[in-house]
């Protein structure tokens, strides 16, 4: 079956493309015979606010516990932003949709330069679909919003090489239960925003449990380290809905069609059996993601409502230092990074580390 890039996105091999963010210059990355490491990096004071004034002496980076000369610096305000929503559209978040759909309407209007910047959007549930493509058109992006629960082209898990994601069956295109978070984290790192430059940013709403993926919660970070993109999580969590839920699959999660569609696999509707008694920490889950790419954890209440979230992303976003700097140490594999301020009471947000390609 072929498809279009517009429709659907194409299959792609997750290579161990080691790179960070990617510098203003193509050659500043670290790929296959470049030895230099981007990584984007926000600070905050003690109250939470974002620090925009700071130089690069300020800065220490070290990997593996060894410090490292930092040679390119900027403050990267402007500096064109691929920029990813996905959305989870299963039972248990779909009382608080509308909310999020109306946030997002007015976060893609403030944060997307139309001559810079780009974003796509996928929700999931007992799938992982592209509801719109890499645009620069809010309205796109708008109708997008519009169509969150129903059906759009479904994203193709079979990469070039032959190989599935860590843990996926051969020829398997769904997963067997009602959430899939963890393919739709690999899915965006390694077939959109693996083959983009430049700040790369995703936005995650869901409230953190998976059920069903054939990709690990582990697999799915370092898809998105790989890609070298930052995920933004928010826990938007319903009580209502894990309340609602019975050994059968009734409530939110399940009991006959569920938005039109026959769901794949599982209890009806990808429901947990018993209850909450099996149900993975969902806050957890977004904290790690958030925490090892780089980006940051957001909870949605009443004194922190999700518009108010979008406000201190797009202005983290916005703020961000890019730190290069050359390893000194060749070969492959996993390199840990801690990047530091020399200022007291300052905190750095960064991603923890890359994977490097033998030279």
């Amino acid at each position: 079956m072929g498809f279009s890039r517009r429709d659907v996105l194409r299959a792609a091999a997750l290579v161990p493309a080691a790179r960070l963010m990617g510098w203003q210059e193509p050659e500043a990355k670290y790929s296959t015979g470049v030895n230099v490491v981007n990584v984007f990096a926000a600070v905050h004071d003690k109250q939470g606010k974002v620090v925009k004034n700071l130089l690069k002496d300020d800065f220490t980076i070290e990997e593996d516990g060894r410090p490292q000369t930092i040679k390119y610096f900027s403050q990267q305000s402007d500096l064109p932003l691929t920029l990813g929503l996905l959305v989870d559209t299963s039972g248990s978040q779909r009382r608080v949709l509308d909310e999020e759909r109306r946030a997002s309407y007015a976060f893609f209007d403030q944060v997307l330069r139309p001559d810079r910047d780009k974003a796509f959007l996928i929700h999931f549930d007992a799938q992982v679909e592209l509801l719109q493509d890499l645009t620069s058109s809010r309205d796109d992006l708008r109708k997008a919003l519009d169509d969150l629960g129903s059906s759009g082209p479904q994203l193709n898990r079979r990469n070039q090489g032959g190989g599935y994601p860590p843990g996926a069956g051969r020829g398997q295109q769904r997963g067997g239960g009602g959430t899939l978070l963890y393919d739709a984290v690999f899915l965006a790192s390694n077939e959109i925003m693996r083959k983009e430059q430049g700040r790369k940013a995703v936005i995650l709403l869901s409230d953190g449990v998976d059920n069903g993926s054939k990709t690990s919660l582990e697999g799915g970070i370092e898809a998105a380290q790989r890609a070298d993109t930052l995920f933004y999580s928010i826990r938007f969590y319903d009580p209502n809905a894990y309340r609602a839920q019975t050994p059968f699959g009734n409530g939110p999660f399940g009991g006959g069609p569920y938005g039109g569609r026959r769901r794949a696999g599982g209890y009806p509707g990808g429901g947990y059996p018993g209850g909450s008694v099996n149900r993975p920490d969902g806050k957890k889950v977004l904290v790690r993601i958030a925490e090892e790419t780089g980006g940051a954890y957001n909870e949605v209440s009443e004194k922190d409502p999700l518009n108010k979230i979008y406000a201190r992303i797009e202005d983290e976003l916005r703020s961000q230092y890019s730190l290069g700097y050359s390893s000194d140490r060749p070969g492959a594999g996993y390199r840990s990074i801690k990047v530091g301020v020399k200022l007291k009471n300052l905190t750095v947000q960064a991603r923890q580390g890359y994977y490097a390609r033998g030279t």
